[in-house]
């Protein structure tokens, strides 16, 4: 037997009867209600050890009743679940000292295990002032399962000033991630620095990190600060983190370990106080096993790991995303327009390569180029026969190509030898090098079929999946003409 009440309110009694069935057959004892005001009767007169509780009821919301709850009897754990799925949702009932949010439709044995946490740790969760916020502007959108497990990984690390990896490919939106991590946590107050380790020449990124003195190199003519200086007491989204130099990761490294740094061409150390999220596309295992990324970095970076789906992952999500992105472009002038609804199932059938920001794009672009006031189904065909399709083979090499490429790569590899061997290693170096499009152009002969793919290769099924998710390929499933 568990052990332990469980006070359950919501307006739903079919839920109400699955919830009670469930907690006994755990061992709990359920008590349900339909409402608010009976909630907060049993809760005053100090009954239940852990509420789980509907948002909207029909006398009162639970983020109103919350607080009171909480101020009456601080340590009992309260668990929100709502249909409300977004991601303000999530971050309301964290920031009212919820134990746990829980969106709807939920897993009987999830719930079950949920309470069974809280009933362990009790009256850990802290109430803090929630943001106010447009509904119809949230940061993030979407209700898929994809999605709500992201929003309430974020509403545990707003709690937190733990460093956060986001991972994801381009176009999914892992800035704006880093946005709600800072605009959402205790170091809102303070400034949020981005800066993208792509986009910067190399020898610069140390000086644009930490800044430099005067006279530090050519060109300096004046002290100048840097990113970490800019961001102190704030937050610094370090973009694009795989493309960092490995002299700035060393004393990136330092930064982590000791709290400090040095300006380029400094000597005194200076302290600093900045929460650190990074984030890459790359796959940085790979690039620590080929020497391009430390790997004690990588641990310090990679405190919390949040990947970002890709779009035809959580296609449920692109009605909800469209419209908001025509909300979006009505505000900038370009017309007030609906879509059909046929015009978004057409959208959910197409790959997005480019992932959210490809469709954002698409959006803006119809909004602005066509003169209805309702998008169809032939219009978005239209837009979508003259997208770009996903090359077929990353590197576009026919099978005699790939083996003059491996020919070059073991020349180029025994120049200058003479008659000595070149370092060791040199099967795993023309392997990393010719695997990945070997692979993507047997996929891209069998039109994605991993299982044709497989027995074209000669590889076992399970091997073909393992080395697709360790190369980090994108296979499309094209349609047979």
């Amino acid at each position: 037997m568990a052990g332990g009440t469980v006070l359950i309110a919501d307006d739903d009694s079919a839920i109400r009867t699955v919830l009670n069935q469930a907690f006994a057959r755990a061992g709990y004892a359920p008590r349900a209600t339909g409402n608010a005001a009976t909630l907060w009767r049993w809760v005053a007169q100090g009954e239940g050890d852990v509420v789980i509780t509907d948002v909207v009821m029909p006398d009162e919301n639970a983020f109103d009743l919350i607080p009171r709850i909480k101020k009456l009897r601080p340590d009992l754990p309260i668990i929100v679940m709502s249909a409300q799925n977004t991601l303000m949702t999530a971050l309301s009932a964290a920031e009212k000292g919820a134990f746990e949010y829980l969106p709807k439709p939920f897993d009987l044995s999830q719930i079950v295990s949920v309470v069974g946490r809280a009933l362990a740790e009790p009256g850990r969760r802290k109430e803090r002032p929630a943001p106010e916020t447009d509904s119809e502007e949230l940061p993030l959108i979407g209700r898929s399962p994809a999605m709500q497990e992201i929003y309430r990984v974020l509403a545990r690390l707003t709690r937190t000033d733990l460093t956060v990896m986001i991972t994801g490919e381009s176009g999914t939106g892992k800035e704006l991630v880093a946005r709600v991590l800072h605009d959402y946590a205790k170091r809102r107050n303070g400034p949020f620095v981005a800066i993208n380790m792509a986009a910067i020449p190399r020898e610069l990124i140390e000086s644009e990190l930490f800044g430099h003195e005067k006279g530090a190199f050519t060109g300096a003519q004046a002290r100048t600060e840097g990113r970490f200086q800019q961001a102190e007491g704030g937050t610094l989204f370090l973009d694009e983190i795989g493309d960092m130099p490995m002299e700035a990761q060393t004393r990136l490294l330092r930064v982590l370990q000791e709290g400090e740094y040095t300006t380029v061409g400094g000597r005194t150390p200076i302290k600093t106080d900045v929460r650190i999220i990074a984030a890459t596309h790359r796959e940085l295992k790979t690039q620590i096993q080929q020497g391009l990324f430390r790997e004690d970095l990588y641990y310090r970076l990679n405190v919390v790991p949040l990947r970002l789906p890709p779009l035809r992952e959580r296609l449920e999500d692109i009605g909800d995303l469209v419209r908001h992105f025509l909300r979006q472009a009505a505000k900038a002038g370009l017309g007030h327009k609906a879509i059909e609804t046929a015009a978004i199932e057409r959208l959910k059938r197409y790959h997005w390569p480019g992932n959210v920001r490809e469709l954002e794009n698409m959006v803006r672009r119809l909004a602005a180029l066509h003169p209805e006031d309702t998008l169809t189904a032939d219009i978005v065909e239209a837009e979508l026969a003259e997208a770009v399709p996903p090359p077929t083979v990353e590197t576009g090499k026919t099978p005699k190509e790939l083996s003059e490429m491996v020919e070059r790569y073991l020349a180029g590899h025994f120049a200058g030898y003479g008659r000595e061997l070149p370092p060791p290693g040199l099967y795993d170096r023309v392997l990393q090098h010719v695997e990945r499009p070997l692979l993507m152009a047997a996929l891209a002969a069998t039109r994605g079929n991993q299982i044709r793919a497989a027995a074209l290769l000669g590889l076992n099924r399970n091997t073909l999946r393992k080395k697709i998710r360790d190369l980090d390929i994108q296979v499309f499933r094209t349609p047979a003409t």
